[in-house]
């Protein structure tokens, strides 16, 4: 079955962007391998993202993933002429389960913290893969939008790299 797998860097502080959506703090020499980005992208046929990180990317000048089905979740009607970007107003849960209901590799659920706190409170989160950088920005866009809940984590790996980053991989499911 596909997983949906939330890979994402964050301060060390818990925050994924600054209030504005910058991520000028993530500019930095990358090690051999950029942390496995490469190979996770590899991994992956479908890219998931919420409005607003759809919104800042095109800021960059990227309005989708070429080669990747793109999905962006919005309450808002938005149009697009990139021919792989789909926009998103069914639920979280019914989305994700016809999803996982089709052929193809695992979903990177790129942000945002709204995003990943929907999958992750309907239960439709497998995995998140955290890269803690060795930064703080003191405020800004937490990890996870913050509601009242206990979710508890299954660490699968950790990975320390020679310029302090490290990475966190756990399972959101419960244990059988």
């Amino acid at each position: 079955m596909r997983k949906i797998i939330y890979y994402v860097a964050t301060s060390a502080d818990g925050y994924i962007a600054r209030p504005d959506g910058g991520v000028e703090w993530l500019d930095r020499p990358r090690p051999k391998g950029g942390y496995g980005m490469s190979a996770f992208f590899k991994s992956i046929d479908t890219v998931l993202m919420g409005r607003e990180t759809y919104e800042v990317s095109r800021r960059f000048g990227q309005e989708g993933h070429p080669g990747k089905k793109n999905y962006v979740f919005t309450r808002k009607r938005l149009r697009t002429r990139t021919p792989n970007v789909e926009f998103v107003r069914a639920p979280v849960a019914d989305f994700a389960r016809r999803l996982r209901a089709e052929e193809g590799k695992d979903v990177w659920l790129l942000g945002g913290a709204a995003l990943a706190a929907s999958f992750l409170d309907e239960g439709q989160l497998d995995e998140l893969v955290i890269h803690v950088v060795p930064v703080l920005i003191g405020e800004g866009i937490p990890l996870v939008r913050p509601r009242r809940r206990a979710t508890s984590l299954s660490l699968i790996s950790t990975h320390a790299y020679a310029d302090g980053v490290v990475r966190l991989h756990y399972s959101a499911r419960a244990p059988a």
